[in-house]
């Protein structure tokens, strides 16, 4: 068995973390949730959705969600804004090509190659790869319900403005609760014993030569 004590500095860190651990993930969860049923209540009022249609909405809806959420509100802001722009870049690809063609295999590659490059070359190249999996699931959801596909990059880009709007809410409200109640202690100050000071053991003081008084 380990000597090691359960109370201490060391312990009440660990601890600490453990409880901010847990904060983080309740919020998440129920961020998901909330997502989960505004994105399939909200859609199945706004368009006349199948049953798998709701769903696949939903989980898209979580999915931003759950993208969005990091470690600081700042870091949610800007990933918020990374999903955003890469579903816009999908969005006007897809759509341009469903209203007139439908799913192709050939067309999966080029459209997913093309919204990489424009992701690129508006000045975004962190959101290329984002881009290019939406695109990919509006297609495949597309070639799965050919009928109305053209729907596919609205349905897609609502799913992510409210799994992006919950997101940003979620983690504005991690910062009040981390500000109410802080999950991290602050540094614990090695104590003199351990670390002592130069004063608590001064230098001995330099001899004179032998043979010099």
């Amino acid at each position: 068995m380990s000597n090691t004590p359960r109370t201490g500095p060391v312990h009440r860190q660990r601890w600490h973390g453990v409880r901010e651990a847990v904060r983080e993930s309740v919020v998440l969860g129920v961020a998901c949730l909330v997502t989960y049923l505004l994105a399939t209540d909200i859609l199945s009022h706004v368009y006349f959705l199948s049953h798998d249609d709701e769903l696949l909405g939903g989980m898209w809806a979580v999915i931003a969600t759950v993208f969005v959420l990091r470690g600081s509100y700042e870091q949610s802001v800007t990933a918020a804004l990374s999903r955003v722009m890469a579903t816009l870049v999908s969005f006007a690809i897809c759509l341009v090509y469903l209203a007139f063609l439908p799913f192709h295999p050939w067309a999966l590659a080029v459209l997913v190659g093309a919204s990489a490059l424009a992701a690129t070359l508006i000045g975004r190249p962190g959101d290329a790869v984002t881009a290019a999996i939406t695109t990919t699931v509006v297609l495949v959801v597309a070639a799965v319900s050919p009928q109305h596909a053209w729907q596919q990059p609205i349905l897609r880009l609502a799913d992510t403005v409210i799994g992006v709007a919950v997101g940003i809410a979620a983690a504005w409200l991690e910062l009040r609760l981390a500000a109410r109640w802080p999950g991290t202690p602050p540094a614990v100050t090695p104590s003199p014993a351990a670390n002592p000071s130069p004063a608590a053991n001064p230098s001995p003081e330099p001899q004179p030569p032998a043979g010099q008084p």
